[in-house]
């Protein structure tokens, strides 16, 4: 049995419902039941049985964009571990990106940051490659940064506090930095936070890192960390947008691709393209009466 939950324009959602499960049944999926949850208020949940994911998400990609989806191939229980992205994802900035504009060379930068979240260009080696040119910046910019320019996603706290209220472990991993992770860990809520570091000297930045690099492959690696910390039967929700979160939305139960790259879209079970972050509490089937919100 597939489940799907879904948000889209309530205006036209009946009709594209009647449409999405019309061609849903020419490709050979027909549909048990569609019904709006209760608990969701505004989610729809459609119930197919066989285990043609790809089916049915091409048709509701193509019926309801855009749309919040969550496609599952069972029930949806809430998750025992959250592990997600920072950068584009819990806050709306690349940190990097601003950071640089304070070295004069914010467009530079920007532009191997983001063909590095399309999946153009090796993450570590383009990592380097950014921190390189920050060279000599001092350390305080990262604090002006912070303050000026940093601020979380719309939904982001709310969403975290929530999933904390309702016993779920909360970490922040981020191919970014300790300087910026740390602070907004903690303003948005976050139990753990996992990211790389900048090597300072002379309190300006070296050009460097210091340390081990947190990458793609350790993202996932923190994901599955959490999971064994909990047991066998784990349930894990993971959040991000560019490539380098592929792997840890791959391997989650629930990986939700929020305003993301193409590539990590594609390797998500869910997306959020229409509303703030609090559309996954919507779509893990979490009452707004039952949100803490921040």
């Amino acid at each position: 049995m597939l489940i799907a939950r879904l948000i889209a324009d309530p205006a036209t959602l009946e009709t594209r419902l009647d449409a999405a499960l019309a061609a849903l049944a020419a490709r050979g999926l027909a549909v048990a039941e569609a019904q709006l949850l209760e608990a969701g208020g505004d989610v729809v949940q459609i119930e197919a049985p066989g285990d043609d994911l790809a089916a049915l998400r091409e048709e509701l990609d193509r019926h309801f964009a855009p749309s919040d989806v969550l496609i599952a191939r069972d029930d949806v229980p809430l998750p025992d571990v959250f592990v997600s992205d920072m950068d584009s994802t819990m806050i709306g900035q690349e940190c990097i990106d601003e950071l640089a504009d304070y070295a004069g060379i914010k467009e530079r930068i920007a532009a191997i940051t983001e063909r590095a979240m399309l999946g153009e260009l090796d993450f570590e080696a383009a990592l380097h490659e950014r921190v390189a040119l920050l060279e000599g910046l001092e350390e305080t910019a990262i604090a002006t940064c912070l303050a000026e320019r940093i601020r979380p996603m719309a939904g982001a706290r709310t969403l975290v506090a929530t999933l904390r209220h309702h016993g779920c472990r909360t970490v922040l991993v981020t191919g970014g930095f300790h300087h910026f992770a740390d602070p907004v860990a903690e303003a948005i809520g976050f139990e753990r936070v996992v990211a790389n570091r900048f090597a300072v000297e002379s309190a300006r930045l070296s050009g460097a890192l210091h340390g081990p690099i947190m990458d793609a492959s350790g993202k996932e690696r923190v994901l599955r960390e959490e999971m064994a910390r909990v047991g066998e039967h784990a349930v894990s929700l993971a959040t991000g947008d560019g490539a380098n979160d592929i792997p840890m939305l791959a391997a989650a139960t629930y990986g939700v691709a929020y305003r993301a790259k193409p590539k990590a879209r594609a390797a998500a079970n869910g997306w959020v393209d229409r509303g703030d972050l609090t559309a996954v509490l919507k779509l893990l089937g979490i009452a707004e009466r039952d949100w803490v919100v921040r």
